[in-house]
């Protein structure tokens, strides 16, 4: 994993992340791993405040928004860093509390499908694959989806060519600067995102 992210991942990305001004990064995550074209993105405002109160077993996500696709359907996406313990649970858990958010929206809209992407440091899934998607049955019309990234999986031969998804990965798994260089050249979401962390490192305060 990227070293950047190790000190409580979700803390550090959720501080940074979680602005206006910072969807962009988002959106630019989203589109690539769920492989959709998003016209409208918006913050969901309870993940920080939420977090607050949560005990730190449940202290989990680093985004919560809404999002409105080229064909009109709207989502609730999540994403989130799980350790090694209870990544079941954390993953069922997160996707509750997700999808229950929309409970407390103030704008007065329907209730969307719910979508999480769970992003792991260990290898958890049977699948050879590192990217996997769970659908379980649900009483709703919609079904629990889930997708599953897990890092040690990922490998890239340094001859083939980096698409934008081979470079999140890359950066999530925290390659040689050498490699991460040649990405931020060409992909400028994740450059700003490195920029941000950077910043975010150099200025952070305990609290």
């Amino acid at each position: 994993m990227n070293r950047k992210f190790v000190s409580k991942s979700n803390r550090v990305l959720r501080k940074i992340l979680n602005s206006k001004e910072n969807l962009d990064i988002i959106q630019d995550f989203i589109e690539t791993f769920l492989k959709i074209k998003i016209q409208e993105i918006k913050l969901n405002p309870y993940l920080e405040t939420k977090s607050r109160n949560l005990p730190a077993e449940e202290n989990f996500g680093i985004a919560d928004v809404r999002i409105k696709m080229k064909n009109e359907e709207e989502a609730n996406i999540g994403i989130q860093f799980i350790d090694g313990y209870y990544a079941q649970n954390k993953m069922l858990l997160y996707y509750a509390q997700i999808h229950a958010n929309q409970l407390e929206y103030e704008e007065n809209r329907t209730i969307a499908k719910t979508i999480t992407i769970n992003l792991l440091d260990f290898n958890y899934l049977k699948s050879d694959d590192y990217f996997s998607r769970i659908m379980i049955p649900s009483k709703t019309e919609n079904k629990i989806e889930l997708y599953v990234v897990e890092l040690p999986k990922f490998h890239h031969n340094e001859d083939n060519r980096i698409d934008k998804k081979i470079a999140w990965m890359m950066y999530l798994c925290g390659k040689s600067d050498r490699e991460i260089q040649k990405i931020f050249e060409k992909f400028d979401k994740i450059k700003k995102l490195d920029d941000l962390l950077d910043y975010y490192w150099k200025n952070e305060v305990m609290e």
